[in-house]
Protein backbone atom coordinates (compact mmCIF):
# COMPACT_ATOMS: atom_id res chain seq x y z
CA UNK A 1 0.00 0.00 0.00
CA UNK A 2 2.93 2.54 0.69
CA UNK A 3 4.53 1.94 -2.80
CA UNK A 4 0.94 2.35 -4.08
CA UNK A 5 0.31 5.81 -2.00
CA UNK A 6 3.62 6.32 -3.42
CA UNK A 7 3.48 6.69 -7.03
CA UNK A 8 0.36 8.30 -6.66
CA UNK A 9 1.88 11.27 -5.11
CA UNK A 10 5.08 11.28 -7.55
CA UNK A 11 2.04 11.42 -10.09
CA UNK A 12 0.15 14.05 -8.78
CA UNK A 13 3.51 16.30 -7.31
CA UNK A 14 4.47 18.98 -10.04
CA UNK A 15 6.93 22.00 -9.45
CA UNK A 16 3.95 24.49 -9.41
CA UNK A 17 0.25 24.70 -9.00
CA UNK A 18 -1.40 27.22 -10.22
CA UNK A 19 -4.93 27.81 -9.16
CA UNK A 20 -7.49 29.59 -11.74
CA UNK A 21 -6.84 30.04 -15.43
CA UNK A 22 -7.85 33.62 -15.63
CA UNK A 23 -6.04 36.95 -16.11
CA UNK A 24 -3.26 36.01 -13.81
CA UNK A 25 -3.55 32.68 -13.26
CA UNK A 26 -2.80 32.64 -17.49
CA UNK A 27 0.09 34.64 -17.14
CA UNK A 28 1.76 32.42 -14.04
CA UNK A 29 1.14 30.03 -16.27
CA UNK A 30 3.37 31.25 -18.62
CA UNK A 31 5.94 32.64 -16.46
CA UNK A 32 7.01 29.45 -14.70
CA UNK A 33 6.53 27.28 -17.84
CA UNK A 34 9.15 29.47 -19.76
CA UNK A 35 11.39 29.61 -17.06
CA UNK A 36 11.62 25.67 -16.89
CA UNK A 37 9.14 24.74 -13.99
CA UNK A 38 6.16 21.82 -14.82
CA UNK A 39 3.11 23.52 -13.99
CA UNK A 40 -0.56 22.09 -12.76
CA UNK A 41 -3.37 24.88 -13.52
CA UNK A 42 -6.88 24.07 -11.61
CA UNK A 43 -9.61 25.53 -12.87
CA UNK A 44 -12.87 25.20 -11.25
CA UNK A 45 -15.23 25.20 -14.25
CA UNK A 46 -15.26 23.70 -17.84
CA UNK A 47 -12.61 23.84 -20.17
CA UNK A 48 -12.76 26.71 -22.65
CA UNK A 49 -9.98 26.47 -25.51
CA UNK A 50 -9.71 29.10 -27.90
CA UNK A 51 -11.79 29.21 -31.30
CA UNK A 52 -12.83 26.21 -30.40
CA UNK A 53 -15.39 27.06 -27.68
CA UNK A 54 -16.56 30.33 -28.17
CA UNK A 55 -20.14 29.18 -29.69
CA UNK A 56 -21.68 32.21 -30.34
CA UNK A 57 -18.48 34.86 -31.81
CA UNK A 58 -19.75 34.78 -35.24
CA UNK A 59 -23.55 34.33 -34.55
CA UNK A 60 -25.92 37.53 -36.67
CA UNK A 61 -28.55 38.80 -35.17
CA UNK A 62 -31.17 36.85 -36.82
CA UNK A 63 -29.58 33.46 -36.02
CA UNK A 64 -30.45 34.32 -32.23
CA UNK A 65 -33.30 32.03 -30.69
CA UNK A 66 -34.74 35.36 -29.20
CA UNK A 67 -35.00 38.97 -30.79
CA UNK A 68 -31.12 41.19 -29.99
CA UNK A 69 -30.38 37.75 -28.11
CA UNK A 70 -32.03 39.50 -25.08
CA UNK A 71 -33.29 36.38 -22.42
CA UNK A 72 -36.98 35.56 -21.81
CA UNK A 73 -37.44 37.11 -17.93
CA UNK A 74 -38.15 33.62 -16.39
CA UNK A 75 -35.12 32.81 -17.34
CA UNK A 76 -33.37 35.64 -15.60
CA UNK A 77 -35.66 35.37 -13.00
CA UNK A 78 -34.64 31.38 -12.17
CA UNK A 79 -30.78 31.03 -12.97
CA UNK A 80 -29.31 34.51 -13.14
CA UNK A 81 -30.77 36.72 -10.46
CA UNK A 82 -27.39 39.17 -10.01
CA UNK A 83 -25.64 38.10 -13.26
CA UNK A 84 -28.73 40.31 -14.71
CA UNK A 85 -27.78 43.38 -12.84
CA UNK A 86 -24.70 43.92 -15.23
CA UNK A 87 -26.05 46.32 -18.49
CA UNK A 88 -24.26 44.06 -21.12
CA UNK A 89 -23.46 40.53 -19.58
CA UNK A 90 -26.39 38.49 -19.36
CA UNK A 91 -27.65 37.41 -23.12
CA UNK A 92 -28.13 34.65 -25.02
CA UNK A 93 -25.00 35.32 -26.46
CA UNK A 94 -22.88 35.65 -23.84
CA UNK A 95 -24.72 33.70 -20.53
CA UNK A 96 -22.63 30.48 -20.89
CA UNK A 97 -19.59 32.52 -19.52
CA UNK A 98 -21.48 33.63 -16.73
CA UNK A 99 -22.09 31.42 -13.78
CA UNK A 100 -25.90 30.59 -12.84
CA UNK A 101 -26.74 32.38 -9.32
CA UNK A 102 -29.10 29.70 -8.53
CA UNK A 103 -26.46 26.84 -8.26
CA UNK A 104 -23.61 29.50 -7.03
CA UNK A 105 -25.77 31.42 -4.32
CA UNK A 106 -23.49 33.85 -2.10
CA UNK A 107 -25.56 36.02 1.32
CA UNK A 108 -25.61 39.97 1.18
CA UNK A 109 -25.96 41.39 4.17
CA UNK A 110 -25.09 44.59 1.88
CA UNK A 111 -25.92 43.97 -1.61
CA UNK A 112 -22.70 43.10 -3.31
CA UNK A 113 -23.01 42.78 -6.83
CA UNK A 114 -21.03 39.94 -7.64
CA UNK A 115 -20.37 39.50 -11.47
CA UNK A 116 -17.94 36.33 -12.26
CA UNK A 117 -17.60 33.10 -14.79
CA UNK A 118 -16.38 29.46 -14.08
CA UNK A 119 -14.43 28.13 -16.79
CA UNK A 120 -11.14 28.04 -18.40
CA UNK A 121 -10.13 31.45 -19.39
CA UNK A 122 -12.21 32.70 -16.36
CA UNK A 123 -12.99 36.16 -17.01
CA UNK A 124 -10.33 37.46 -18.90
CA UNK A 125 -12.81 36.05 -21.95
CA UNK A 126 -15.16 38.69 -20.61
CA UNK A 127 -12.65 41.63 -19.60
CA UNK A 128 -13.32 45.59 -20.51
CA UNK A 129 -9.57 45.25 -21.55
CA UNK A 130 -9.02 48.44 -20.39
CA UNK A 131 -5.29 48.28 -19.30
CA UNK A 132 -3.48 51.02 -17.24
CA UNK A 133 -0.30 51.37 -14.77
CA UNK A 134 -1.13 53.00 -11.91
CA UNK A 135 0.78 55.81 -10.70
CA UNK A 136 3.55 56.45 -8.27
CA UNK A 137 0.98 58.89 -6.32
CA UNK A 138 -1.06 55.64 -6.52
CA UNK A 139 1.53 53.24 -4.61
CA UNK A 140 2.08 56.47 -1.96
CA UNK A 141 -1.65 57.50 -1.27
CA UNK A 142 -1.91 55.58 1.72
CA UNK A 143 1.31 55.94 3.49
CA UNK A 144 0.84 59.58 2.58
CA UNK A 145 -2.71 60.22 3.77
CA UNK A 146 -2.87 57.51 6.70
CA UNK A 147 -5.09 55.27 5.08
CA UNK A 148 -4.67 51.52 5.32
CA UNK A 149 -1.31 50.22 5.64
CA UNK A 150 1.03 51.23 2.88
CA UNK A 151 2.23 49.46 -0.13
CA UNK A 152 5.59 47.48 0.65
CA UNK A 153 6.28 48.65 -3.38
CA UNK A 154 6.48 51.37 -5.35
CA UNK A 155 5.99 52.24 -8.81
CA UNK A 156 9.25 51.90 -9.94
CA UNK A 157 9.99 48.35 -9.10
CA UNK A 158 6.57 47.39 -10.64
CA UNK A 159 7.47 49.52 -14.00
CA UNK A 160 9.55 46.86 -15.77
CA UNK A 161 6.67 44.54 -14.93
CA UNK A 162 4.36 46.53 -16.48
CA UNK A 163 6.12 46.75 -19.63
CA UNK A 164 6.90 43.09 -19.46
CA UNK A 165 3.28 41.91 -19.72
CA UNK A 166 2.46 44.72 -21.99
CA UNK A 167 5.11 43.85 -24.19
CA UNK A 168 3.15 40.24 -24.38
CA UNK A 169 -0.25 41.15 -24.24
CA UNK A 170 -0.29 44.12 -26.46
CA UNK A 171 -1.68 47.03 -25.83
CA UNK A 172 -2.53 49.86 -27.83
CA UNK A 173 -2.79 53.38 -26.28
CA UNK A 174 -1.39 57.25 -27.00
CA UNK A 175 1.81 58.52 -25.13
CA UNK A 176 0.66 61.29 -23.11
CA UNK A 177 3.67 62.55 -20.62
CA UNK A 178 1.68 62.74 -17.34
CA UNK A 179 3.38 61.38 -14.18
CA UNK A 180 0.25 60.66 -12.82
CA UNK A 181 -1.01 58.52 -16.15
CA UNK A 182 1.99 56.79 -16.76
CA UNK A 183 3.08 55.28 -20.63
CA UNK A 184 3.98 52.49 -20.97
CA UNK A 185 4.75 50.00 -24.43
CA UNK A 186 2.35 50.84 -26.72
CA UNK A 187 1.01 49.37 -30.08
CA UNK A 188 -0.36 52.25 -32.42
CA UNK A 189 -3.95 53.59 -30.66
CA UNK A 190 -7.04 53.46 -31.90
CA UNK A 191 -8.63 56.65 -33.89
CA UNK A 192 -10.95 58.96 -32.47
CA UNK A 193 -14.15 59.67 -33.96
CA UNK A 194 -14.99 63.49 -35.36
CA UNK A 195 -17.09 63.95 -31.96
CA UNK A 196 -14.41 62.63 -30.00
CA UNK A 197 -12.06 64.79 -31.33
CA UNK A 198 -13.85 68.11 -31.27
CA UNK A 199 -14.91 66.98 -27.69
CA UNK A 200 -10.77 66.85 -27.30
CA UNK A 201 -9.95 70.06 -29.08
CA UNK A 202 -12.41 72.16 -27.43
CA UNK A 203 -12.95 71.10 -23.69
CA UNK A 204 -8.95 71.00 -23.52
CA UNK A 205 -9.24 74.80 -24.55
CA UNK A 206 -11.72 75.18 -21.10
CA UNK A 207 -9.93 72.88 -19.39
CA UNK A 208 -6.38 72.25 -19.80
CA UNK A 209 -5.66 70.01 -17.16
CA UNK A 210 -8.15 67.62 -18.05
CA UNK A 211 -6.36 65.85 -21.02
CA UNK A 212 -8.84 63.70 -23.18
CA UNK A 213 -6.65 60.51 -24.46
CA UNK A 214 -7.84 57.50 -26.57
CA UNK A 215 -8.62 54.38 -23.86
CA UNK A 216 -5.16 52.22 -23.81
CA UNK A 217 -6.58 48.69 -24.46
CA UNK A 218 -5.57 45.40 -25.04
CA UNK A 219 -6.09 44.99 -28.70
CA UNK A 220 -3.93 44.58 -31.18
CA UNK A 221 -2.86 47.24 -33.62
CA UNK A 222 0.31 46.07 -34.76
CA UNK A 223 0.92 42.62 -33.85
CA UNK A 224 4.47 41.55 -32.87
CA UNK A 225 6.26 38.19 -34.09
CA UNK A 226 5.43 36.79 -30.93
CA UNK A 227 1.69 37.67 -31.36
CA UNK A 228 1.29 36.40 -34.47
CA UNK A 229 3.24 32.95 -33.36
CA UNK A 230 0.67 32.36 -30.96
CA UNK A 231 -2.12 32.36 -33.01
CA UNK A 232 -3.13 36.06 -32.96
CA UNK A 233 -4.40 39.10 -35.33
CA UNK A 234 -5.02 42.69 -36.05
CA UNK A 235 -8.53 43.35 -34.17
CA UNK A 236 -10.73 43.15 -36.72
CA UNK A 237 -13.21 46.31 -34.88
CA UNK A 238 -16.24 43.90 -34.74
CA UNK A 239 -16.63 44.74 -30.66
CA UNK A 240 -18.08 41.64 -30.26
CA UNK A 241 -15.51 40.46 -27.64
CA UNK A 242 -17.15 39.22 -24.67
CA UNK A 243 -18.44 36.41 -27.30
CA UNK A 244 -14.94 35.14 -27.29
CA UNK A 245 -12.61 36.35 -29.90
CA UNK A 246 -11.56 33.48 -32.60
CA UNK A 247 -8.91 36.27 -34.04
CA UNK A 248 -7.26 36.46 -30.69
CA UNK A 249 -7.87 40.36 -31.41
CA UNK A 250 -7.53 41.23 -27.96
CA UNK A 251 -5.87 39.36 -25.13
CA UNK A 252 -7.27 36.58 -23.35
CA UNK A 253 -5.72 33.52 -21.55
CA UNK A 254 -7.04 31.23 -23.59
CA UNK A 255 -5.42 33.26 -26.51
CA UNK A 256 -2.19 34.05 -24.98
CA UNK A 257 -0.63 33.00 -21.54
CA UNK A 258 -2.11 29.56 -21.67
CA UNK A 259 -1.15 28.77 -24.95
CA UNK A 260 2.38 30.51 -24.62
CA UNK A 261 2.62 27.94 -21.51
CA UNK A 262 1.42 24.77 -23.70
CA UNK A 263 3.99 25.36 -26.05
CA UNK A 264 6.76 25.08 -23.32
CA UNK A 265 5.68 21.58 -22.89
CA UNK A 266 5.65 22.19 -19.26
CA UNK A 267 2.08 22.81 -18.69
CA UNK A 268 -0.96 20.50 -17.71
CA UNK A 269 -4.58 22.32 -17.32
CA UNK A 270 -7.05 20.48 -14.99
CA UNK A 271 -10.59 21.58 -15.64
CA UNK A 272 -13.69 20.79 -13.23
CA UNK A 273 -11.77 20.96 -10.06
CA UNK A 274 -12.21 23.29 -7.29
CA UNK A 275 -9.91 23.98 -4.69
CA UNK A 276 -11.62 23.13 -1.53
CA UNK A 277 -8.10 23.83 0.97
CA UNK A 278 -4.41 24.34 0.94
CA UNK A 279 -2.65 21.82 2.54
CA UNK A 280 -0.59 22.83 5.52
CA UNK A 281 2.66 20.41 5.98
CA UNK A 282 3.30 21.01 9.95
CA UNK A 283 6.92 19.54 10.34
CA UNK A 284 7.75 21.43 7.21
CA UNK A 285 6.50 24.43 7.98
CA UNK A 286 4.96 25.49 4.32
CA UNK A 287 2.29 23.94 2.47
CA UNK A 288 2.72 20.94 0.48
CA UNK A 289 -0.29 21.25 -2.08
CA UNK A 290 -4.10 21.63 -2.52
CA UNK A 291 -6.84 19.19 -2.27
CA UNK A 292 -9.69 19.32 -4.85
CA UNK A 293 -13.37 18.47 -5.82
CA UNK A 294 -13.23 16.80 -8.83
CA UNK A 295 -16.91 18.22 -10.40
CA UNK A 296 -17.35 15.56 -12.66
CA UNK A 297 -16.76 12.51 -10.04
CA UNK A 298 -16.95 14.31 -6.89
CA UNK A 299 -13.99 12.85 -5.61
CA UNK A 300 -11.77 14.54 -3.59
CA UNK A 301 -7.89 14.36 -4.60
CA UNK A 302 -4.66 16.12 -3.47
CA UNK A 303 -1.79 17.93 -5.70
CA UNK A 304 1.33 18.55 -4.86
CA UNK A 305 4.18 21.21 -5.55
CA UNK A 306 7.23 23.13 -3.94
CA UNK A 307 4.96 26.48 -4.83
CA UNK A 308 1.66 27.39 -4.66
CA UNK A 309 -0.03 30.40 -6.65
CA UNK A 310 -3.60 31.49 -5.81
CA UNK A 311 -4.63 33.56 -8.87
CA UNK A 312 -8.76 32.63 -8.72
CA UNK A 313 -9.61 35.97 -8.24
CA UNK A 314 -9.90 38.09 -4.82
CA UNK A 315 -13.04 36.09 -3.47
CA UNK A 316 -12.10 32.91 -4.38
CA UNK A 317 -8.70 32.78 -3.57
CA UNK A 318 -9.85 34.48 0.06
CA UNK A 319 -12.26 31.66 0.16
CA UNK A 320 -9.79 29.08 -0.21
CA UNK A 321 -7.42 30.36 2.66
CA UNK A 322 -10.43 31.21 4.80
CA UNK A 323 -11.63 27.30 4.39
CA UNK A 324 -7.48 26.07 5.05
CA UNK A 325 -7.58 25.60 8.79
CA UNK A 326 -5.30 24.09 10.72
CA UNK A 327 -3.77 23.70 13.98
CA UNK A 328 -1.23 26.40 12.82
CA UNK A 329 -3.96 28.50 11.27
CA UNK A 330 -7.17 28.19 13.00
CA UNK A 331 -8.98 31.23 11.52
CA UNK A 332 -7.47 30.71 7.79
CA UNK A 333 -4.84 30.17 5.78
CA UNK A 334 -2.05 32.88 6.87
CA UNK A 335 -4.66 35.07 8.72
CA UNK A 336 -2.23 35.98 11.69
CA UNK A 337 -2.89 39.45 11.23
CA UNK A 338 -6.70 39.25 10.61
CA UNK A 339 -6.59 41.12 7.50
CA UNK A 340 -8.16 38.20 5.61
CA UNK A 341 -11.32 38.61 3.89
CA UNK A 342 -10.99 42.55 5.00
CA UNK A 343 -10.28 45.79 3.08
CA UNK A 344 -12.78 44.96 -0.18
CA UNK A 345 -12.77 47.24 -2.35
CA UNK A 346 -14.22 48.00 -6.12
CA UNK A 347 -14.02 50.79 -8.56
CA UNK A 348 -18.15 52.90 -8.26
CA UNK A 349 -19.43 53.89 -11.22
CA UNK A 350 -22.83 54.68 -12.70
CA UNK A 351 -22.63 58.36 -12.86
CA UNK A 352 -21.75 61.10 -15.57
CA UNK A 353 -23.42 63.29 -18.13
CA UNK A 354 -24.24 62.82 -21.38
CA UNK A 355 -24.96 65.49 -24.51
CA UNK A 356 -25.85 65.55 -28.21
CA UNK A 357 -23.77 66.83 -30.94
CA UNK A 358 -25.75 67.74 -33.85
CA UNK A 359 -23.68 69.52 -36.11
CA UNK A 360 -22.02 66.51 -36.96
CA UNK A 361 -25.20 65.10 -39.25
CA UNK A 362 -23.14 64.45 -42.04
CA UNK A 363 -20.54 62.61 -40.58
CA UNK A 364 -20.37 58.92 -39.72
CA UNK A 365 -17.53 56.17 -39.24
CA UNK A 366 -16.29 52.92 -40.47
CA UNK A 367 -15.74 49.94 -38.48
CA UNK A 368 -17.05 49.18 -34.53
CA UNK A 369 -14.06 50.29 -32.68
CA UNK A 370 -13.78 48.10 -29.44
CA UNK A 371 -13.01 50.87 -27.46
CA UNK A 372 -13.75 54.65 -26.30
CA UNK A 373 -11.88 57.88 -24.92
CA UNK A 374 -10.15 58.55 -21.56
CA UNK A 375 -10.06 61.42 -19.16
CA UNK A 376 -6.92 60.87 -16.41
CA UNK A 377 -7.72 61.68 -13.19
CA UNK A 378 -7.24 65.24 -12.34
CA UNK A 379 -8.37 65.75 -8.85
CA UNK A 380 -5.91 65.51 -5.56
CA UNK A 381 -2.74 65.36 -7.66
CA UNK A 382 -0.43 66.30 -4.77
CA UNK A 383 -0.74 70.10 -5.62
CA UNK A 384 -2.98 72.86 -4.09
CA UNK A 385 -4.76 73.49 -7.32
CA UNK A 386 -5.83 70.26 -7.80
CA UNK A 387 -6.78 69.72 -4.02
CA UNK A 388 -10.62 68.91 -3.02
CA UNK A 389 -11.40 69.32 0.28
CA UNK A 390 -14.80 67.01 -0.03
CA UNK A 391 -13.18 63.61 -0.64
CA UNK A 392 -9.45 61.96 -0.70
CA UNK A 393 -7.99 60.60 -4.20
CA UNK A 394 -9.64 60.75 -7.25
CA UNK A 395 -11.78 59.38 -10.17
CA UNK A 396 -10.94 59.04 -14.63
CA UNK A 397 -13.45 59.28 -17.29
CA UNK A 398 -14.31 56.41 -19.75
CA UNK A 399 -16.69 57.27 -22.58
CA UNK A 400 -17.45 58.19 -25.97
CA UNK A 401 -19.40 59.44 -29.19
CA UNK A 402 -21.55 57.25 -31.35
CA UNK A 403 -24.69 57.13 -33.39
CA UNK A 404 -27.22 55.01 -33.20
CA UNK A 405 -27.81 52.67 -35.93
CA UNK A 406 -30.49 50.69 -37.54
CA UNK A 407 -31.91 48.55 -34.40
CA UNK A 408 -32.23 51.52 -32.30
CA UNK A 409 -36.27 51.06 -32.15
CA UNK A 410 -36.25 47.52 -31.83
CA UNK A 411 -36.74 47.62 -27.53
CA UNK A 412 -39.59 49.77 -28.73
CA UNK A 413 -41.75 47.53 -30.55
CA UNK A 414 -43.85 45.96 -27.72
CA UNK A 415 -44.59 49.56 -27.58
CA UNK A 416 -45.95 49.90 -31.08
CA UNK A 417 -42.45 51.14 -33.25
CA UNK A 418 -43.78 53.71 -35.73
CA UNK A 419 -44.05 53.20 -39.67
CA UNK A 420 -44.30 50.09 -41.24
CA UNK A 421 -43.10 49.02 -45.08
CA UNK A 422 -40.60 50.87 -47.37
CA UNK A 423 -40.32 54.14 -45.49
CA UNK A 424 -39.78 52.33 -41.96
CA UNK A 425 -36.79 50.63 -43.80
CA UNK A 426 -35.61 53.76 -45.37
CA UNK A 427 -35.83 55.61 -41.98
CA UNK A 428 -33.75 53.18 -40.39
CA UNK A 429 -31.09 53.06 -43.00
CA UNK A 430 -30.36 56.44 -41.78
CA UNK A 431 -27.89 56.51 -38.43
CA UNK A 432 -29.99 58.44 -35.76
CA UNK A 433 -28.31 61.50 -33.73
CA UNK A 434 -24.77 61.67 -32.60
CA UNK A 435 -24.37 61.73 -28.41
CA UNK A 436 -21.31 61.75 -26.53
CA UNK A 437 -21.13 60.43 -22.79
CA UNK A 438 -18.81 60.38 -20.35
CA UNK A 439 -18.90 57.92 -17.32
CA UNK A 440 -16.69 57.79 -14.32
CA UNK A 441 -14.48 55.22 -12.70
CA UNK A 442 -13.93 56.68 -8.42
CA UNK A 443 -11.52 55.33 -6.05
CA UNK A 444 -12.61 53.22 -3.01
CA UNK A 445 -10.90 53.69 -0.42
CA UNK A 446 -9.55 50.00 1.56
CA UNK A 447 -11.92 49.62 4.70
CA UNK A 448 -11.40 47.11 7.03
CA UNK A 449 -14.92 46.37 8.16
CA UNK A 450 -15.68 46.24 4.57
CA UNK A 451 -15.44 42.37 4.33
CA UNK A 452 -16.41 39.20 2.94
CA UNK A 453 -16.59 35.89 5.63
CA UNK A 454 -17.16 32.32 5.12
CA UNK A 455 -20.53 31.53 5.28
CA UNK A 456 -21.02 27.26 6.46
CA UNK A 457 -24.56 27.50 6.62
CA UNK A 458 -25.54 28.86 3.21
CA UNK A 459 -23.95 25.64 0.38
CA UNK A 460 -23.43 25.54 -2.96
CA UNK A 461 -24.38 23.08 -5.83
CA UNK A 462 -21.43 20.87 -4.63
CA UNK A 463 -22.35 21.05 -0.56
CA UNK A 464 -19.14 23.77 -0.34
CA UNK A 465 -19.51 26.52 1.93
CA UNK A 466 -20.60 29.93 0.40
CA UNK A 467 -19.14 33.72 1.28
CA UNK A 468 -21.56 36.99 2.78
CA UNK A 469 -20.77 40.43 1.79
CA UNK A 470 -20.65 43.10 4.18
CA UNK A 471 -19.23 45.97 1.56
CA UNK A 472 -20.92 49.64 1.56
CA UNK A 473 -19.78 53.02 -0.09
CA UNK A 474 -19.05 55.73 2.61
CA UNK A 475 -18.91 59.89 2.71
CA UNK A 476 -15.52 59.69 1.07
CA UNK A 477 -16.70 57.87 -2.13
CA UNK A 478 -20.77 59.93 -2.14
CA UNK A 479 -18.52 63.42 -2.43
CA UNK A 480 -16.74 62.13 -4.91
CA UNK A 481 -19.83 60.98 -7.14
CA UNK A 482 -21.25 64.66 -6.58
CA UNK A 483 -17.86 65.90 -8.37
CA UNK A 484 -17.64 63.57 -10.90
CA UNK A 485 -21.44 63.73 -12.36
CA UNK A 486 -21.04 67.71 -12.02
CA UNK A 487 -17.00 67.82 -13.56
CA UNK A 488 -18.63 65.65 -16.80
CA UNK A 489 -20.99 67.83 -17.54
CA UNK A 490 -18.85 70.87 -16.96
CA UNK A 491 -16.26 69.43 -20.23
CA UNK A 492 -19.49 68.35 -22.80
CA UNK A 493 -20.88 72.10 -22.40
CA UNK A 494 -17.41 73.86 -22.51
CA UNK A 495 -17.38 71.41 -25.81
CA UNK A 496 -20.80 73.14 -26.87
CA UNK A 497 -22.95 70.09 -27.21
CA UNK A 498 -26.55 70.19 -26.83
CA UNK A 499 -29.06 68.62 -24.25
CA UNK A 500 -26.20 68.14 -21.39
CA UNK A 501 -27.62 66.27 -18.54
CA UNK A 502 -25.85 64.50 -15.66
CA UNK A 503 -26.69 61.25 -14.33
CA UNK A 504 -26.40 59.51 -11.07
CA UNK A 505 -27.78 56.21 -11.71
CA UNK A 506 -26.75 54.19 -8.76
CA UNK A 507 -24.41 51.79 -7.59
CA UNK A 508 -23.81 48.41 -5.30
CA UNK A 509 -20.24 47.75 -4.59
CA UNK A 510 -18.93 44.70 -7.37
CA UNK A 511 -21.03 46.34 -10.04
CA UNK A 512 -17.22 47.52 -11.56
CA UNK A 513 -16.35 44.06 -11.79
CA UNK A 514 -12.84 45.26 -10.00
CA UNK A 515 -13.04 43.48 -6.56
CA UNK A 516 -9.84 43.85 -4.87
CA UNK A 517 -8.45 43.86 -1.35
CA UNK A 518 -8.79 40.70 0.51
CA UNK A 519 -5.30 39.34 1.11
CA UNK A 520 -3.61 42.81 0.85
CA UNK A 521 0.36 43.19 0.77
CA UNK A 522 1.75 45.01 3.19
CA UNK A 523 4.88 45.38 5.06
CA UNK A 524 3.65 44.27 8.33
CA UNK A 525 2.75 40.84 9.41
CA UNK A 526 0.60 41.92 11.74
CA UNK A 527 -1.60 44.00 9.64
CA UNK A 528 -1.49 42.47 6.00
CA UNK A 529 -1.77 39.24 4.55
CA UNK A 530 1.08 39.22 1.63
CA UNK A 531 4.99 40.54 1.70
CA UNK A 532 6.31 42.42 -1.51
CA UNK A 533 6.67 39.41 -3.32
CA UNK A 534 3.12 38.56 -3.01
CA UNK A 535 4.22 36.36 -0.72
CA UNK A 536 1.58 34.66 2.25
CA UNK A 537 3.86 36.43 5.27
CA UNK A 538 3.46 32.91 7.31
CA UNK A 539 3.87 30.84 4.44
CA UNK A 540 6.66 31.67 1.50
CA UNK A 541 5.78 28.95 -0.81
CA UNK A 542 2.17 30.43 -1.43
CA UNK A 543 1.97 33.30 -3.59
CA UNK A 544 -1.47 35.06 -4.12
CA UNK A 545 -1.41 37.68 -7.36
CA UNK A 546 -4.77 38.31 -8.24
CA UNK A 547 -6.85 41.31 -7.03
CA UNK A 548 -7.09 40.29 -2.88
CA UNK A 549 -3.79 41.28 -2.67
CA UNK A 550 -4.19 45.27 -3.65
CA UNK A 551 -3.53 47.38 -0.82
CA UNK A 552 -5.20 50.18 -2.34
CA UNK A 553 -7.38 50.45 -5.62
CA UNK A 554 -6.71 53.52 -7.57
CA UNK A 555 -9.31 54.35 -9.84
CA UNK A 556 -7.88 52.89 -12.84
CA UNK A 557 -8.84 48.98 -14.43
CA UNK A 558 -6.61 46.86 -12.42
CA UNK A 559 -6.15 43.93 -14.73
CA UNK A 560 -2.48 45.01 -15.55
CA UNK A 561 -1.43 45.81 -12.03
CA UNK A 562 -2.65 42.18 -11.42
CA UNK A 563 -0.75 40.56 -14.22
CA UNK A 564 2.48 42.79 -13.60
CA UNK A 565 2.47 41.50 -10.13
CA UNK A 566 1.67 38.30 -11.50
CA UNK A 567 5.08 38.22 -13.61
CA UNK A 568 6.70 39.74 -10.83
CA UNK A 569 6.02 37.58 -8.35
CA UNK A 570 6.66 34.37 -10.41
CA UNK A 571 9.85 35.87 -10.96
CA UNK A 572 10.66 36.00 -7.14
CA UNK A 573 9.48 32.77 -7.05
CA UNK A 574 11.76 30.50 -9.53
CA UNK A 575 14.89 32.21 -8.05
CA UNK A 576 13.74 31.31 -4.17
CA UNK A 577 12.73 28.03 -5.36
CA UNK A 578 16.42 27.48 -6.62
CA UNK A 579 17.97 28.76 -3.85
CA UNK A 580 15.96 26.88 -1.49
CA UNK A 581 14.33 29.46 0.17
CA UNK A 582 10.72 27.77 -0.40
Amino acid sequence: MANLSGRARRKNTYDAIVVGSGITGGMAAKELTQKGLKVLVLERGRMVRHLEDYPTAVLDPWQTKYPQGQLPQAELDAHYQVQRRTNYTMTEYTKHFFVRDDQDPYTEENRFDWIRGYHVGGRSLTWGRQSYRHSPIDFEANAREGIGVDWPIRYEELAPWYEHVERFIGVSGQHEGLSHFPDGHYQPPMEMNCVEKAFKSRSESRFPERRISIGRTAHLTEPTEEQLSLGRTKCQYRNMCIRGCPFGGYYSSNSGGLVAAERTGNLVIRPNSIVTELIYDEKAGKASGVRILDTETKQDEEFYADVVFLCASAFNSAWIMMNSTSSRFPNGFGNGSDQLGRNVMDHHLGVGATGDAPEFADMYYSGRRPNGIYVPRFRNLGDEATKRGDYLRGFGYQGGASRPIWDRDLGNRAKGAKGFGAARKAALTQPGPWSMGLGGFGEILPYQDNRITLNREVKDQFGLPTLSMNVTMRENEIAMRRDMQTAAAEMLEAAGFKNVKGHDGGYAPGLGIHEMGTARMGRDPKTSVLNAHNQVHECKNVYVTDGAAMTSASCVNPSLTYMALTARAADHAVQARKRGDL
